[in-house]
């Protein structure tokens, strides 16, 4: 028998355990009082222990049990007497939610399972939190019920992974068979490209002096034409019968008209031509490719301020630098009590 049980009074390990005053624990050495205890994430379930006929008993819920095995699973989590009563009546815990009236005839597929089980948990806890918690009961439920929709999360998550896992698999050989045959041919093809840039460039260099050169004949051919209409509308005024004044007329209206339709075309000749290679269908051409050269790095920093995704960015470096207990400038690091 232990020193507890030789004392006068019993039950003083339980009664100072039930005030927050654990006494010293030890494997096999039970106290005599009411206790709980729970398997991981499974209710909690009465236990009670008692030293009678020279001999210890122990009940967990409506289960006898060794009193030596169950004591340290229990001693941590001392009840009341009335607690262990009401619990053993099956009214459950003050401190914890009802269990949700499910039944036990859920349908054999999980994912509909599970939806009934959190249809049935948000119920109570929508319905709990339309009142402020103002006692350590209340508040204890809350956690509770905090712990048991954090339960059904992760039993969706990993439900959910297990069923996405084969696709998740599949997709990865799928794009693993193709991905060679993706990736190189499209690399090797942008290095073709890129190989041809210094000569499709040099292209262009000698068709912006062509262009110079075909423009300044155009514009030459361009000079005679409208002196040659101008000696044309001269003639014309003259309105001389004469036969050879005629013809000279016509001759000028006839070399007017040539310049001009040359100087038509030498105007389509001054037109730029981009450099390409290949042909239809296989063609490639120099494109004008846009990008930034960043020449003031603060500069341009203080010109995008304002955009929501730099907003964020910064913001995320701040949180993790505030984490690292590292004040930068432009911030302060700041704390607040959460439920967690």
């Amino acid at each position: 028998m232990s020193a507890a049980v030789e004392q006068s009074n019993p039950w003083r390990w339980w009664q100072e355990a039930l005030e927050g005053r654990l006494g010293s624990i030890h494997d096999g050495d039970p106290q005599q009082g009411y206790y709980r205890t729970r398997f991981k994430d499974k209710p909690w379930e009465p236990v009670a222990i008692w030293f009678e006929d020279g001999k210890w008993h122990a009940m967990r819920g409506d289960r006898q049990v060794d009193a030596s095995e169950i004591w340290t699973w229990c001693c941590r989590s001392p009840i009341t007497y009335e607690a262990y009563t009401k619990a053993i009546e099956g009214a459950g815990w003050d401190d914890e939610p009802e269990a949700p009236a499910i039944g036990h005839n859920l349908p054999s597929d999980p994912f509909e399972a599970l939806q009934i089980e959190f249809a049935a948990e948000r119920e109570q806890a929508e319905a709990f939190m339309k009142k402020p918690i103002t006692t350590q009961a209340e508040a204890d439920r809350a956690a509770i019920w905090s712990k048991r929709l954090s339960t059904i999360a992760k039993k969706a998550t990993d439900l959910h992974k297990v069923e996405k896992q084969p696709h998740l698999d599949a997709g990865r050989n799928v794009d693993n068979k193709w991905r060679e045959l993706k990736e190189e041919p499209d690399a090797i093809s942008k290095k073709l490209k890129r190989h041809m840039d210094a000569f499709l460039q040099e292209e262009a260099r000698k068709e912006r002096e062509r262009q110079a050169a075909a423009r300044a004949e155009a514009d030459r051919i361009q000079r005679e034409a409208d002196a040659a209409r101008v000696a044309a509308e001269k003639a014309a005024a003259k309105n001389d019968n004469d036969a050879a004044a005629i013809a000279a007329q016509n001759n000028a209206i006839a070399e007017a008209e040539r310049l001009a339709q040359q100087a038509a075309a030498a105007e389509r000749d001054a037109q730029a031509r981009n450099a390409s290679a290949g042909r239809t269908g296989a063609k490639v051409s120099l494109r004008t490719f846009v990008f930034a050269e960043i020449t003031d790095f603060d500069a341009l920093l203080m010109a995008l301020k304002d955009r929501p995704e730099i907003k964020e960015v910064v913001d995320t470096l701040a949180n993790r630098a505030a984490r690292s207990g590292v004040e930068l400038a432009g911030m302060a690091i700041r704390s607040e009590q959460r439920a967690a």
